[in-house]
């Protein structure tokens, strides 16, 4: 073989390994890359204060979402938008989440208004409060790289879990309902 045959062969191999090395830690039995560590779990929420998609005054997600709203009992902080496939996957387990009486609030990224409405009137509103960050400044703060990602805040606003991915209906059962118990009962019982 001649030597430039030999160069782009050899490339291959190297970055086919590198693939295959990751696809086996990620797989059966690997890294779960749903529960990345994060430098916030136990720390208080970021401050942000974001306004609510735009719309009829009175309605759920024209209200807003500041840090402040967080206070007070356990809830869900779910980052999504109308664009990302992985959060009309996830959106019914939100949905029955919030019939159980979980406090959710929505952080919408980077979405136009509009595309943002019609997901919520075509899936439902399972979020108390919506924020709206079109710059994507309150998702870096969050620390958030991927979508849709949620977090678990207890009543004082600190962050006690973050879920990156969608939420499946195993994962409710087996993290979510027992973390926000456990922060339930860390909060003297608040929900």
């Amino acid at each position: 073989m001649r030597p430039l045959t030999v160069i782009p062969i050899a490339i291959f191999a190297v970055i086919a390994a590198v693939f295959g090395v990751y696809l086996w830690q990620v797989g059966p039995g690997g890294k779960d890359i749903s529960q990345l560590p994060s430098a916030m779990i136990d720390k208080p929420a970021p401050q942000f204060d974001l306004p609510g998609i735009a719309g009829a005054p009175g309605e759920i997600d024209t209200l807003g979402l500041k840090a402040a709203d967080l206070k007070g009992k356990v809830s869900l902080v779910n980052v999504w938008a109308s664009w990302c496939p992985p959060c009309r996957i996830e959106h019914p387990i939100l949905m029955t989440l919030a019939k159980e009486g979980v406090t959710i609030y929505g952080i919408n990224y980077k979405d136009k208004p509009a595309d943002a409405r019609r997901f919520l009137a075509e899936l439902g509103n399972p979020f108390k409060r919506i924020g709206v960050d079109n710059r994507g400044r309150a998702a870096i703060d969050w620390g958030v790289y991927g979508y849709p990602e949620t977090f678990i805040v207890d009543a004082s606003g600190r962050i006690r879990y973050r879920h990156v991915g969608p939420i499946n209906p195993g994962q409710v059962d087996s993290i979510i309902r027992p973390l926000l118990k456990k922060a339930a009962q860390a909060s003297g019982g608040r929900k």
